[in-house]
């Protein structure tokens, strides 16, 4: 009888293979390759089975068949993810990517989205009605991995972050039985679910409370760009008049290299930059008086701050991003821009080693900031800023170079940071940056992971060990 790689008898897949609606896809199977490939194209790993769900039915019967057989199940959503949690060497992996409805209730201002949407899904649902919930900044994004993780985002100052507007999940569980959380049934679920990763379960869709943007979904957003040598000065400036606009206004601060595309002008195609992305969601006849210092600071490259759809700045840079690059990430989250992290972010900045490479600090203020810490499992909310280094290349051959940039980067600027990171911006980093990353929720996540999954079936993630220890 032939097998697996895992070393599980060919027939039993196949026997899964007889009960699920979607495909199941083994190596030498077309379209192999293609199945088991994530957005970052660094992880290269090798499932035993790839089982395209369609429906809730066909996640129980994966989850089941994993438990029953001993196979290690990873799941994957937008595939998005920094470190390829997504999928794992010899594991079966179910993909939610076939799960992709969305339903808008305009009177309810509720939106529910399947485990397999992107942002750009929801947005494209939600936006036709003037309304959004606080996702991330990028619409090829997917839903499940950026929300268990938090969800820090465009909105995220003015109506919270994603977590803190969720309402319900649905969620199948390691012993393959289903349940929907929320703060009245399978609370501690729902407390966990809100930024404690896919260690729970598979949840296969969300309810997100939606809000009222913009004017009819138009918003007023766009990219400033500075001289890089402008950095310390605009740093400086950024940090201090962040905290004090009205919470309809937002920006995340980088330093990045021009891209060599529209609508950016020619005459600044590959000059590296400091650059502030704003996104204000609030009346339009205010916007003028709100935006005059973020327009006037400065001697700035470009300001390209303009009416737009809100999905249309959420999809901005979708398109210099495509699935397939090689990605390598180090974060941190950070309770002030410090004199001494701006000039490691200068040193650093100057040596940007590729045209995709990049650093980011998004705000983490506003709504988010007065949620108290044990409200989610999402544990930072001292109004300070989620920081990513990202090494990014489409050649293979340059991986080794952004990966020492981005750990050069970050291993100097560490000892400026709060100590944990966003959870969907670590790489596999140990146990020690997971404890930190959820700060005092980790005991709590521990115990509602030893409830839900005692044995740790749903480890191919940020993992959070069962509260007794004794699990892998």
């Amino acid at each position: 009888m032939s097998t697996t790689p895992a070393g599980i008898a060919a027939t039993a897949y196949e026997q899964l293979s007889a009960v699920l609606r979607g495909d199941l896809i083994t190596p030498g199977d077309p379209g192999y390759d293609e199945a088991r490939a994530v957005y970052n194209a660094m992880i290269d790993k090798r499932p035993a089975a790839v089982a395209r769900c369609r429906d809730t039915a066909d996640v129980i019967a994966c989850v089941r068949f994993g438990r029953e057989h001993g196979v290690e199940i990873a799941v994957r959503g937008g595939a998005h993810n920094a470190a390829g949690l997504g999928v794992q060497d010899d594991a079966l992996v179910i993909d939610l990517s076939l799960l992709r409805s969305t339903t808008v209730s305009p009177q309810s201002h509720t939106v529910r989205a399947d485990a397999g949407c992107t942002w750009g899904d929801v947005d494209h649902a939600t936006v036709a009605f003037g309304m959004a919930t606080p996702s991330g900044f990028l619409a090829s994004t997917g839903v499940a991995g950026l929300t268990l993780g938090g969800g820090i985002g465009y909105l995220s100052r003015r109506f919270g972050l994603t977590v803190d507007n969720l309402l319900s999940a649905d969620v199948v569980l390691a012993d393959g039985t289903f349940v929907t959380a929320d703060e009245s049934s399978h609370s501690d679920l729902f407390w966990a679910l809100r930024g404690g990763g896919g260690n729970f379960g598979v949840v296969t869709s969300f309810t997100f409370r939606c809000h009222d943007i913009g004017e009819g979904g138009t918003i007023i957003g766009g990219p400033v760009l500075y001289d890089f040598a402008d950095t310390a000065e605009v740093m400086r400036w950024y940090r201090e008049l962040l905290p004090s606009l009205p919470e309809e206004l937002s920006g995340w601060i980088g330093l990045l290299t021009i891209p060599p595309a529209a609508p950016f002008p020619e005459a600044l195609w590959g000059r590296k930059a400091c650059a502030i992305v704003w996104c204000y969601t609030g009346p339009h006849d205010q916007a003028d008086k709100v935006l005059e210092p973020v327009r006037t600071f400065g001697e700035p490259l470009l300001v390209g701050v303009g009416e737009m759809p809100f999905n249309v700045l959420q999809s901005a840079f979708d398109g210099l991003y495509p699935a397939g690059l090689q990605w390598y990430w180090r974060a941190d989250f950070f309770d002030e821009i410090s004199d001494e992290a701006i000039q490691i972010h200068q040193k650093h900045g100057e040596q940007l080693p590729t045209g995709h490479s990049t650093m980011h600090l998004y705000p983490i203020d506003g709504a988010a900031a007065r949620v108290p810490t044990d409200a989610t499992a999402f544990a930072y909310r001292d109004g300070g800023w989620a920081g990513v280094i990202v090494g990014v290349d489409p050649d293979p051959a340059n991986a080794g170079l952004i990966s020492q940039w981005a750990q050069d980067y970050w291993q100097e600027l560490h000892p400026t940071s709060a100590g944990g990171a966003y959870v969907n911006f670590l790489m596999d980093e140990g146990q020690d940056r997971v404890k930190a990353s959820y700060r005092g929720n980790y005991d709590r996540l521990a115990q509602v992971k030893r409830r839900y999954d005692p044995d740790n079936t749903f480890h191919v993630n940020q993992n959070i060990r069962p509260a007794d220890g004794t699990a892998p």
